[in-house]
């Protein structure tokens, strides 16, 4: 257990934003070791400065070479930056692959950059609970830009748009499918459109696609915010300056009718939900009540009762 003096060195230097004690701090939250909730706590009051940016979208995408092109054109602005590639879990080996952080070493060497790899461990395409208490620390550090970067696989990109303050969706050309797909969800996250590799064939009619869905929805509402769509080679740094320019467009927009702070609100609102449920089932869950389902399995697969009669069992037990 930490002792209150060395919590507030820790604070201390995190606020201080040295990498050594931002790394540490982020595997005492991760690993969930002692004091991982005082330090979170005590983090928070110094939150809520940095903006925080989504990338997903389909594999193959090119979402991590973005997001590298991204890190690199605003550390030579001068801003801080940091990225949490949140990467896929084995099912076998409960390790993730931690290849985003490999390829984006070059950038992670430079002064203001800091990434970090997490594992979703088991939440495939959407953030790990745990990202958004990172994004914390490395808010509370002093970065001027936190960016996700997600798996994009899966039915919970949701999560990303709750976590972030602008989502960035990045397709391809050949994504024909994954166009299709808009209707299950990424249409509605999308703050912006990215259409990388968009040398090859094909890009055009894809740019045209995206548009005539986005035409379907418009609503005509004042001030609504329609995402914009930029073409861009990212191996090339092509189409950089109009990905930047756009997701300061949307910012600019939701600072200037007041929608960031409502954003931020709600996604405050469903951290608390989640965390609310991942303790209730942690306490529900005892020895006893793991014993009490098994004794009533045999009962169930008679048909004898129901699901629903055995979860009200437990319940009131």
């Amino acid at each position: 257990m930490l002792t209150t003096s060395q919590m507030q060195d820790r604070i201390q230097g995190i606020l201080a934003g040295d990498r050594l004690a931002i790394t540490r701090a982020i595997t005492l939250v991760e690993n969930e070791r002692a004091g991982w909730k005082d330090l979170l706590s005590e983090l928070y009051h110094h939150t809520g400065r940095a903006y925080r940016i989504g990338i997903t979208g389909p594999p193959g995408a090119g979402k991590s070479t973005l997001t590298q092109r991204l890190v690199g054109r605003n550390a030579d602005e001068g801003k801080r930056v940091a990225v949490i590639a949140v990467d896929p879990t084995s099912p076998f080996t409960g390790g993730a692959i931690l290849g985003d952080r490999v390829r984006m070493q070059s950038e992670s060497m430079r002064p203001g950059v800091f990434v970090r790899s997490m594992a979703t461990r088991g939440s495939l395409g959407g953030l790990n609970t745990k990202a958004q208490d990172v994004a914390d620390i490395l808010d509370a550090a002093g970065f001027d830009l936190v960016i996700y970067e997600t798996v994009g696989v899966g039915q919970s990109e949701l999560d990303i748009a709750q976590a972030a303050d602008t989502t960035v969706v990045v397709l391809v050309p050949e994504s024909g499918d994954s166009i299709q797909a808009m209707k299950s969800g990424l249409m509605e996250i999308a703050d912006l459109f990215v259409l990388n590799k968009s040398d090859r064939e094909g890009a055009d009619q894809a740019v045209a696609a995206l548009k005539t869905i986005l035409a379907f929805r418009i609503t005509h509402a004042e001030n609504e915010w329609i995402p914009d769509v930029v073409k861009a080679v990212a191996t090339a740094g092509e189409g950089m300056d109009q990905v930047a320019a756009a997701i300061l467009k949307h910012r600019e927009y939701m600072e200037r009718l007041g929608l960031l702070e409502q954003r931020r609100m709600q996604r405050e609102r469903s951290r608390v939900e989640q965390l609310v449920q991942r303790m209730m089932h942690s306490t529900f869950w005892t020895e006893q009540r793991v014993a009490a389902l098994e004794t009533q399995l045999p009962v169930l697969m008679r048909r004898d009762i129901s699901p629903l009669q055995v979860a009200q069992g437990l319940v009131n037990d």
